[in-house]
């Protein structure tokens, strides 16, 4: 006796567009949380440089009592 065994063709069930947009949303909230903290960091770490002042002119006379 012959047996049939019918089985169910495979579901390619991946959330359809689902993933995609879910995918685009962070991937837009990571943008801007990086626009919104990471340009304004990495501007300050360029930027930070120490001042020195020097005189023009230096006094050296000493005054005595």
């Amino acid at each position: 006796m012959t047996t049939i065994v019918n089985n169910p063709p495979p579901s390619d069930n991946s959330g359809g567009p689902a993933g995609m947009i879910i995918g685009l949303v962070i991937v837009i909230i990571v943008g801007y949380l990086f626009v919104v903290y990471g340009v304004p960091a990495i501007r300050q770490i360029q930027t930070t440089s120490p001042q020195i002042n020097v005189p023009s002119e230096i006094d050296v006379n000493i005054k005595q009592e």
